[in-house]
Parts: C-alpha cells; structure tokens; sequence
C-alpha cells in the first residue's frame, strides 16, 4: 500500500512498510543482509564516530534465538517468522572512551533507517522494535558493558496480512497515516 504522500518523494519511502506478517519458508541470502549492512554502515554520524555494531541473526541460528528470546511476547509471537533478527547496540561514550556521546541513539536511527531503505529496495521487508528487554539480550548474546542495546529489527519477506489474528491483524491492515506537514514543520513551510 502506497502512502499518500502530499509531494511526490522516492518510490521506496512511499511504499515502506512495517508489516509483520512475514514467510516462516523464506530464507534471506548473506549477499542480501551484507548489503542491509553496509547501506547502514555508511550512514552520516556525529563526528563520524559511527558507534552502532550489529548482532546479526538469521532464522534457526544460535544468535536468533537469543534475539527472539529478549522480544516481549507480542513482538515474539510474529517475529519468529522474520528471516533475520538484527540487534543494534551502540557505543554510548565517544571515541576518547571517557566523553559521554549524547546523540548514540539518532545516530543508529540514521544507520538503521539506511538498513531499512536497503531491505525495501531488495524486496525485502523490515520492522523495527523497542519492545524487548535490553538486560536479557545483553546477557544473552554476551553484550559487553560498553555497548548499550538500542532496537531489534526483524527482516523477511512479506506474507499474506490474514496469517495474522486479533490485533496484530489490524494493525498490519490500518491505514498508512502520519500528521501532517503543516502540524510537524513549526516554521518555514512554503504556501
């Protein structure tokens, strides 16, 4: 579903999705999440400190069950069938080890957001996700003490809407909104 953008933008953002109705028989390639990968690592970031790392899992592996694992019930309850589960963690002091770096968190929305475009560009689909513990995911996957767990992105194929029920089903059927442009530009939007 196309969303109804109020100016023409690129054909990927209009039509990126976060579904969760996603093939448990889809099988995503390493060439494909490699590039996910480094479409992310080429994200812009502040002083170029590029602290996102990626802990990267692909569906019957070890490093995806423990992914699954760290999600709340619901966010478990679909995303077992992604053909990838993708943790973000970050580095959450600067390159000096010492300087707090306050921006870690829009910096990995930058790369991920980069990951995501990729996915969609491959055919791909691609949700993202806050909702799972970080405490168990950072003893799960061995998270060191210098990185802080961020988002889980689950990547897949899209399947049909109705394998879904209750309210994951209406959620994945609900109309593509967002406000509008003249509620989130404060200043300087043209007539």
């Amino acid at each position: 579903m196309r969303a109804e953008t109020s100016t023409p933008v690129n054909e990927i953002i209009a039509t990126r999705r976060s579904p969760r109705s996603m093939s448990a028989d889809a099988v995503i390639s390493n060439e494909d999440l490699l590039a996910m990968l480094e479409a992310a690592r080429w994200a812009a970031s502040a002083f170029n400190g590029q602290p996102w790392r990626f802990f990267v899992g692909k569906r019957g592996d070890e490093v995806f069950a423990h992914i699954l694992s760290s999600l709340g019930e619901f966010n478990q309850s679909w995303s077992k069938s992604a053909s990838a589960l993708i943790l973000v963690a970050s580095k959450t002091v600067k390159g000096d080890g010492v300087t707090p770096h306050a921006d870690y968190q829009y910096d990995c929305g930058l790369s991920v957001a980069q990951l995501v475009i990729e996915a969609h560009d491959r055919g791909l689909v691609a949700h993202q996700m806050t909702g799972f513990d970080k405490s168990v995911a950072q003893s799960a996957l061995s998270i060191t003490e210098d990185l802080t767990p961020v988002v889980v992105v689950a990547i897949g194929t899209q399947d049909a809407p109705e394998k879904l029920a209750g309210p994951l089903l209406e959620r994945e059927t609900a109309k593509r909104e967002r406000l509008p442009l003249s509620t989130i530009v404060i200043k300087g939007l043209p007539a």
